[in-house]
């Protein structure tokens, strides 16, 4: 399993947001992985199995989600910044995400 895994609510619509791109970055940039949410909303599978404690970014293309499911957004992008400091614990970054509107926070 992924070090790293997210999962993208659509609030609004009351549904799973599939098909947002995703890119996992490293501090200084370096794209690590890249995928795009599941039929549930789910990114299982981002990146590698282990990472260094540091900090890393999530970024999150909802301008494309928006324009395939027919809504107008207000954040093109979400980029979520976190800092992983337990190099043997699983990292879960959900998303809550509307067009004028999102929230994160650690998952399990």
């Amino acid at each position: 399993m992924s070090h790293v895994t997210t999962h993208v609510l659509d609030a609004a619509l009351g549904r799973p947001a599939s098909g947002v791109p995703v890119v996992l970055l490293s501090e200084d940039g370096i794209i690590l992985a890249q995928a795009s949410t599941n039929a549930d909303g789910r990114v299982a599978d981002l990146g590698p199995d282990a990472l260094e404690p540091a900090v890393y970014r999530l970024v999150f293309d909802t301008a494309s989600y928006f324009a395939a499911s027919g809504q107008t957004g207000f954040y093109p992008r979400v980029t979520i910044d976190f800092e992983l400091t337990d190099a043997a614990s699983h990292y879960h970054v959900p998303v809550l995400l509307s067009p004028f509107a999102y929230s994160t926070y650690r998952g399990s």
